[in-house]
């Protein structure tokens, strides 16, 4: 590379022009850039969003919620049913799974979670213990998932009711902490915060 001190001047000029070419070649470019993605603004790159990080709520706090729901679904139970069938005259005795107030009761059930986790995404007792359901694949809870997830995941919980804890014990052993119900439909109960 020669000394540029030891140039002629119009050797210097040809080095001045080429350099005014490439800066003026650079702004032209920049500005056809900028052209092309005022005109077609789908041209423009967004990145994708990016996904939530969830803590997820081990077996424990689940437990713990879940029992508290049990507490609420009986006081809703014997402050709303009882009085309502023997008012009646209807039998409160549960002895039998198409007694009156059984299927009562369990319309109370699957009705408290399933309202409840479509319009809240949780229940009373996951909200006192900071706890929600999310969907792993979309960001909204859809009704199809809801169902499936509160309705036939409970209910095959329920028939299966000798070996209920170990299908809720699953969510001790699976990565994202989730119940067999959980796994059917593609969600999790994670910490709100």
């Amino acid at each position: 590379m020669r000394d540029e001190s030891n140039r002629t001047e119009p050797e210097m000029n040809k080095v001045d022009d080429q350099r005014m070419e490439q800066v003026e070649k650079v702004q032209v470019d920049y500005v056809e850039e900028e052209l092309v993605h005022d005109s077609y603004p789908s041209a423009v790159y967004t990145p994708p969003p990016e996904k939530p990080i969830y803590r997820f709520a081990g077996f424990w706090m689940r437990l713990w919620a879940f029992l508290l729901d049990g507490i609420i679904i009986w006081s809703i139970g014997s402050i709303l049913i009882v009085p309502l069938f023997r008012g009646l005259g209807l039998s409160t005795v549960q002895n039998s799974m198409f007694s009156p107030a059984t299927i009562a009761t369990t319309i109370v059930f699957y009705a408290y979670f399933i309202l409840m986790t479509k319009y809240f995404k949780q229940t009373l007792g996951k909200m006192v213990f900071g706890l929600r359901v999310v969907d792993l694949a979309e960001e909204r809870l859809s009704w199809k998932t809801v169902l499936f997830r509160e309705g036939i995941g409970r209910y095959i919980a329920g028939v299966f009711a000798p070996i209920t804890f170990i299908v809720y014990l699953v969510a001790a052993f699976t990565k994202k902490k989730q119940g067999v119900h959980d796994l059917f439909a593609d969600t999790s109960v994670v910490h709100e915060n």
